[in-house]
């Protein structure tokens, strides 16, 4: 696969996933307290923003859109809903949400130290900043550790 369409692919799915995943959360915290909300809506904000954009991209490349599949999408709600019955306090929230983001961290660097002599330079940037957010969104949700 061309590098640029396995990057935009990453970048894609991820954020099609956290879009689900935010999504979810926010529903399942909707009646409940939690002070962390607002930083789940930033994040979902974030990923529809990356998922935009990477769409853009693909569609330029005249590339398919291939989404997460409904197993995994399926896995991840009830995850959400395990976690949030079990102990849905801001900081297991926060937790659970910077071990899914720490995967993708990892494997967005791989991606991008991989490719960064052979990947388009837009492509790539969009890399970076994709990588950027969701270390910045780690920072944030270690305050409510």
């Amino acid at each position: 696969m061309d590098e640029n369409l396995e990057l935009l692919e990453y970048i894609y799915k991820n954020a099609e996933m956290g879009v689900f995943t935010m999504t979810e959360l926010l529903k399942d915290l909707k009646e409940k307290e939690n002070k962390i909300k607002p930083v789940v809506e930033k994040e979902l904000k974030e990923y529809e923003h990356f998922l935009k954009q990477s769409k853009k991209y693909l569609k330029k490349y005249d590339a398919p859109l291939n989404k997460n599949g409904m197993m995994a999408k399926m896995m991840s709600s009830m995850g959400i809903k395990k976690e949030t019955t079990t102990d849905n306090s801001d900081a297991a929230i926060a937790h659970m949400i910077i071990e899914g983001t720490t995967m993708g961290i990892v494997d967005i660097e791989s991606k991008i130290k991989n490719y960064k002599d052979t990947a388009d330079s837009k492509v790539l940037n969009l890399a970076k900043n994709f990588l950027k957010a969701l270390e910045c969104q780690i920072e944030e949700l270690k305050k409510y550790l």
